[in-house]
């Protein structure tokens, strides 16, 4: 796994790399079979979209506690907004934006954006262990919001 050392600058390379190459991949083939492509291309930019929507809903929530890295900035804990349906929800929006695009665009596209879940899946249980040790009501606000990135889901 990526450095924990310092604010894990190793997690936010990988993590910009795999969303790279999520893009890249949507112009290689196999792409989806011309049948299903108008349905998935619709799903995929209404998808899209909904994940645009709620990274930026998320990240104007955190104001100045935004940043890439797993180390948190200790300007006080969001709990409010999309951050009391969710725990990470710019991932969650990250993920969404990703998957809808690989609708539109390919199968490598989609293989990709699985691994960038596993990567953010393993990174947020680094923020988290760095989240308790920072704000002190993070225990209690993770008790009270069960789930990490999708409702019902994880």
């Amino acid at each position: 796994m990526p450095s924990v050392r310092g604010r894990g600058a190793g997690w936010v390379i990988g993590q910009f790399a795999l969303m790279a190459a999520v893009l890249a991949a949507g112009a290689l083939p196999p792409h989806w079979p011309a049948g299903a492509h108008r349905a998935l291309s619709i799903a995929g930019a209404v998808l899209a979209l909904a994940g645009i929507s709620i990274a930026v809903w998320a990240g104007r929530a955190l104001g100045r506690s935004l940043t890439p890295f797993p180390k948190p900035v200790p300007a006080g804990l969001v709990t409010s907004g999309p951050f009391a349906v969710v725990r990470h929800p710019i991932y969650t929006g990250g993920l969404a934006f990703f998957a809808g695009y690989a609708l539109f665009a390919s199968i490598p596209a989609l293989a990709l954006t699985a691994l960038l879940a596993l990567l953010w899946a393993a990174k947020l249980r680094v923020e988290e262990r760095l989240l308790v040790e920072v704000y002190a009501g993070y225990p209690a606000y993770r008790r009270r919001v069960r789930w990490r990135l999708l409702p019902f889901l994880f």
